[in-house]
């Protein structure tokens, strides 16, 4: 039996998060602490007592989910994991959980790319939408059917549930082709911009400039990285693939499937919410979920 932990990225926030680890452990009051420090303004009064749109700036949003998501592993009861992934931003909580990084060098990274992203959105106003009930290679099939617009699939949360990215008006277009091909709902998701998309180009290349300045260590375990859904723990290789995240879909559905493959029974998600948990549980029904403890 093969311990899984996965973090979740953007939008899994709420109110309150991370709250009752403040409260409750040392270690994670510690690392909330630091990070308001870090940070330079008082991220854990936004977490605990911000209002949902306070919550949904970016800037605010990933440092947000990062820092809950890493004080969890830290408390967590025998967090003894035998590989780790994360969902987009979720993949640098595994990288600092799983101690390729460290928290201070991992929250910095964090900040510098929702700043970046921030950046790209206001340059070049884009969006997202969620694709429901599709193949996974008709939606690809579909974006490329789009003429003189950017759009691409994005995410590949889990079979039959896909995110799309790119410009308003391809993902305009991108959706009524979606809805007459049968999709069961095709929908416009509010988000600042379209990320895992070539429209984050300018943001890949800021992060980029960070990352190769970083020292990355080697891991306790495996991480499996959302570009190509493999299994790495070379500093190098983790550090290039993190590079090329922002700009390539996220291969959630392929990357659970090679965890699988490789033996994990159990998966553990560690950060606020068990959106994870639900998209396992849809890529293999026998998966056996829960949330850190």
């Amino acid at each position: 039996m093969k311990k899984a932990y996965v973090f979740p990225g953007q939008g899994s926030q709420f109110t309150g998060m991370g709250k009752d680890l403040y409260e409750q452990y040392p270690e994670a009051k510690r690392l909330f602490d630091k990070a308001n420090d870090i940070l330079g303004f008082n991220i854990t009064e936004i977490m605990f007592n911000g209002t949902e749109e306070e919550l949904k700036k970016t800037n605010v949003t990933q440092p947000a989910i990062f820092l809950h998501s890493v004080a969890q592993a830290a408390v967590a009861k025998d967090f003894q994991p035998d590989m780790v992934a994360g969902h987009s931003l979720g993949e640098f909580s595994a990288l600092v959980a799983s101690k390729v990084l460290s928290f201070e060098d991992g929250l910095k990274l964090v900040h510098k790319r929702a700043l970046a992203m921030q950046r790209a959105c206001e340059a070049n106003p884009s969006t997202m939408a969620a694709i429901l009930g599709l193949e996974d290679n008709k939606v690809v099939e579909i974006c490329a059917s789009v003429e003189n617009e950017v759009v691409v699939a994005a995410n590949f949360n889990c079979p039959g549930q896909l995110v799309i990215s790119g410009s308003n008006k391809g993902i305009e277009i991108a959706c009524e082709k979606m809805k007459a091909a049968g999709a069961k709902r095709a929908l416009p998701l509010p988000v600042g911009g379209a990320f895992h998309s070539p429209l984050m180009k300018p943001a890949e290349e800021e992060l980029a400039q960070a990352i190769e300045s970083t020292t990355f260590s080697e891991g306790i375990c495996p991480i499996y990285q959302n570009v190509d859904a493999k299994p790495h723990t070379d500093p190098e290789e983790i550090k290039q693939n993190l590079i090329k995240q922002l700009t390539a879909p996220v291969l959630w559905t392929q990357l659970v499937q090679e965890m699988i493959a490789d033996g994990a029974t159990h998966f553990i998600e560690c950060g606020p919410g068990k959106v994870l948990q639900g998209l396992v549980k849809k890529v293999e029904r026998t998966a056996e979920v829960s949330s850190a403890e």
